[in-house]
């Protein structure tokens, strides 16, 4: 005789009947300790409600926070279109150079990063003890097999930190994210850069991604959202006006 085969919802059956069988030896010699109560009602889903449907939708945004900000580095060549050869610490004082009401006289924001340029080194350093450019990260945020440069450089005499990521185009070192902020950490992630800033409210902190939009041909600002830390820090933020999201 050939052997009948075991279906799987016939072995379902079987372990589901040997398992009620033990569950009433369980429920016998128990008592009522084994029996199933009931969790209660189920909460109903709400839906999403709009508020003030009769309000007239804005056409144009309330304030600029940067969302495309593009801008071609005059001045900084890119030897072999390899961003890896570009001067990071010549590309600061590009930057210095297009906004001097920022960085110079002693009445600028900035003006300790301009003061402290003159101790950076020559190309390709900026690891001085007194320079404020931070070493340069290269990472393809753009997905094109090519590397862009993440670059940072303190804003002094405060504590907020300067992020700026370039890419090439047609020969050229261009801008494609700039956002300065009081920051905690740095990260990079796939196409996406993220940074985290502390917050006002103890035990929480700012987490902003922003990624890249091939239409936009720019970073842009994905994702703006304050975070549980698990710990209550004890300053509190540092003054400053981040350059593109008014929280």
């Amino acid at each position: 005789m050939p052997r009948r085969p075991t279906p799987l919802l016939t072995r379902t059956r079987v372990r589901a009947v040997t398992a009620l069988a033990l569950l009433a030896v369980t429920a016998t010699a128990c008592g009522d300790a084994g029996e199933l109560r009931g969790a209660g009602p189920t909460a109903t889903a709400d839906g999403p409600a709009r508020l003030w449907p009769k309000l007239p939708p804005a056409s144009s945004p309330a304030f600029d926070i940067g969302e495309v900000d593009i801008q071609t580095v005059k001045g900084v060549p890119v030897p072999g279109d390899d961003i890896r050869e570009v001067d990071p610490v010549a590309v600061v004082r590009a930057e210095i150079a297009r906004s001097p009401a920022d960085y110079e006289g002693p009445k600028a924001p900035y003006r300790g990063t301009e003061g402290r340029m003159a101790e950076c080194g020559g190309p390709q350093d900026g690891a001085g003890t007194g320079c404020p450019v931070l070493e340069p990260y290269y990472r393809d945020l753009t997905g094109d097999g090519r590397p862009e440069m993440t670059l940072g450089f303190r804003l002094l005499p405060g504590e907020m930190t300067a992020v700026r990521v370039y890419t090439v185009e047609k020969h050229r070192l261009v801008q494609v994210m700039a956002y300065d902020d009081a920051l905690t950490g740095i990260e990079i992630a796939g196409q996406s850069v993220i940074l985290r800033a502390p917050s006002e409210v103890p035990g929480y902190e700012y987490r902003l991604q922003w990624s890249w939009d091939t239409d936009q041909g720019a970073m842009l600002l994905t994702s703006d959202e304050m975070l549980r830390t698990g710990k209550r820090p004890g300053p509190h933020r540092p003054s400053g006006t981040p350059s593109a999201s008014s929280r």
